[in-house]
């Protein structure tokens, strides 16, 4: 038996029966299509969208964002869910290779479907088409191939059979996940053939719980038992194999303190007796201080980016040694761990009735303790400053004392980033939704976008800054137009705070950070006058600003009554911020400088790289 389909028409056919199972739970794997038209696929993938309704397709305004959502889905699905992106050849396709490296980097499911030239190549050079005097087999789309997990271009039709089950392997694999690149020439898009009925049956991937080598996780038990000053670092890898009561059980019976990472936290809610609170550059200082002295480190689900390592710094015990729990061997190994390659969750069970009675003693639980009152201490104060323009983490306060433990905030880049990782306290895991891989600026209202389309029955709070907004807020008319209501506060400090403060930290003096008129050669006149209030109504968005921080909480409720996307701008302070605690993070400073300040930087930088450690 066969079907005769056009390529495109195949393609929507197989997606749309593709389930994926765990714990005995199944769930249809592709959420839908999101796509923007042009020559290059409207003919085609268009067609086949327009006539098989069953991979419902998504209107977007800007390819780039559209990855960004999708990313957000998978991230929000913790991993078992994913959606298809669509675009025309040329800009359409090299707007997606942002999104595409933010996937990957984040080790997170989509699938791209770029349009590409005529395989036939009759019509050479096709409009939009990047000609090479060396080859004629190569488009804009190969520039996807560094960023892809996994990359194929369709030349022929039954090339299809082989393709797509192998991007299902890697975008359902635990290990290899990421952006997925199948392009799409668009005369073969539309080209007929008889395809075998066995390729469109329902297929269901189902994703193990592979377990680790019983000797490596003997000698973790055995490192585990004699240590005196252990330490958890919870990455995202928790989230994402669910392993939070596991991580919850384990932390409770040995009482190891944890601290979380950007992508781990909300792995413990913040009123966990274990939970340090973030680790890293962007850390408390309860959790910096213990990695500090730790002899031990369990490190669960993270790959050690250098905020969490604070550029190799933070785990100053000379004798320190690493356990590594991962599915990905690259990670499991870092540091010279034990590397334990296998699933969180249950690695965490087998190796918590291993450790048997272990528990840390009753001087380091004391010590625990007296490290989480003195960071708990600061967190009130800084909940209690009180100025205009706000201070972020006045902001955060609010915010946080007015969402549901359900809600979902959503963020990516700026000085919120690191505010909210220390400050926000999660009550759910998936709470707390943070690109932070590549910190991608413009991801947050287009992954709030996406988050939505996940779980359409929680609300959603994207929290952007001013530059992010102005570098991607389209998606509000999406929001609008599908009905997927986002709570949007966009945070207006007039300028990139986060940059101007890294800037005067290496001595230099904050150039092109601040949105203010040119004088005399600078940026030093009045703040530019944006209304930011009317851009968002104008995108259909319900709106309204707030200059007090009485006024917050208020415009918060409002907003959250409203049936659509609502925005509310409120003023931060460009200067006042959150500082730093015992954590360091490698911005290298000119090493040569007539400037003073910068001389002053660079000594001191030159100081703090000392600390940097290599394990062996």
């Amino acid at each position: 038996m066969t079907r005769h389909l056009t390529v495109a028409q195949a393609t929507v056919a197989f997606l749309s029966q593709q389930y994926v199972e765990r714990d005995g739970e199944e769930v249809r794997y592709f959420g839908g299509c999101l796509g923007i038209f042009g020559h290059g696929n409207v003919a085609g993938l268009g067609q086949a969208l327009e006539q098989d309704a069953s991979l419902r397709y998504y209107l977007f305004r800007n390819e780039q964002a559209m990855v960004h959502a999708a990313s957000a889905f998978a991230k929000a699905t913790f991993r078992r869910r994913a959606l298809v992106c669509t675009t025309s050849v040329g800009p359409g396709a090299t707007n997606m290779v942002t999104g595409a490296a933010l996937a990957s980097i984040n080790r997170l499911p989509v699938l791209l479907l770029p349009g590409d030239i005529f395989a036939s190549r009759q019509v050479a050079p096709v409009l939009q088409q990047l000609e090479s005097s060396q080859t004629p087999d190569i488009s804009v789309n190969d520039c996807f191939k560094p960023l892809s997990r996994y990359w194929d271009r369709i030349q022929r039709p039954e090339q299809l059979l082989t393709s797509l089950p192998e991007a299902m392997r890697v975008l359902t694999s635990p290990v290899e996940t990421g952006a997925v690149t199948v392009c799409m020439p668009q005369d073969v898009q539309a080209e007929a053939f008889d395809f075998p009925e066995e390729f469109f049956r329902k297929r269901v991937w189902r994703i193990p719980r592979n377990r680790c080598d019983a000797g490596d996780l003997q000698q973790a038990a055995e490192w585990i038992q004699a240590s005196r000053l252990p330490m958890i670092i919870a990455g995202g890898g928790v989230l994402y194999s669910e392993a939070s009561a596991a991580l919850a059980a384990f932390a409770a019976s040995t009482g190891i303190p944890v601290g979380e990472t950007q992508a781990g936290k909300g792995s413990l809610p913040f009123d966990h007796a274990q939970l340090a609170g973030a680790v890293g550059a962007t850390g408390t200082s309860a959790a910096n201080i213990l990695a500090r002295e730790a002899d031990l480190i369990i490190g669960v689900g993270t790959r050690y980016s250098d905020f969490t390592t604070a550029s190799k710094t933070a785990f100053q015990n000379p004798r320190v040694r690493f356990v590594n729990i991962n599915v990905c061997e690259l990670d499991a190994y870092k540091h010279a761990a034990v590397a334990l390659t296998g699933d969180a969750r249950v690695t965490l069970d087998e190796l918590r009735r291993l450790v048997g009675g272990y528990r840390i003693d009753a001087q380091y639980c004391a010590r625990i303790a007296g490290l989480q009152q003195d960071w708990n201490r600061e967190v009130e104060r800084l909940y209690g400053i009180v100025r205009e323009p706000m201070a972020q983490s006045q902001f955060i306060r609010v915010l946080n004392e007015f969402t549901q433990p359900a809600d979902i905030i959503v963020n990516a880049a700026g000085s919120l980033p690191g505010d909210l990782h220390k400050l926000w306290r999660t009550r759910q895991p998936g709470g707390y939704h943070m690109e932070y891989g590549y910190s991608c600026m413009g991801y947050e209202i287009a992954g709030g976008l996406g988050i939505k389309m996940a779980h359409p029955q929680r609300e959603v709070y994207v929290l952007v800054g001013d530059g992010s907004y102005l570098m991607m807020a389209q998606e509000i008319v999406t929001s609008v137009q599908e009905g997927y209501k986002l709570n949007i506060v966009l945070l207006d400090n007039h300028g990139f705070s986060s940059i101007g403060g890294l800037s005067r930290s290496c001595g230099n003096e904050g150039m092109g950070t601040e949105y203010r008129y040119r004088r005399d050669g600078k940026y030093s006149g009045e703040a530019l006058p944006v209304d930011f209030q009317a851009n968002a109504a104008s995108l259909g968005a319900w709106t309204t600003r707030v200059n007090r921080i009485e006024d917050l909480k208020a415009a918060l409720q409002s907003a959250r009554e409203q049936p659509r996307t609502s925005v509310v701008v409120i003023e931060t302070s460009y200067t006042e911020r959150v500082p730093g605690y015992e954590s360091w993070w490698d911005v290298p400073i000119a090493e040569v400088s007539e400037s003073t300040s910068v001389q002053s930087a660079r000594t001191a930088y030159e100081a703090a790289r000392k600390k940097q450690r290599y394990f062996f």
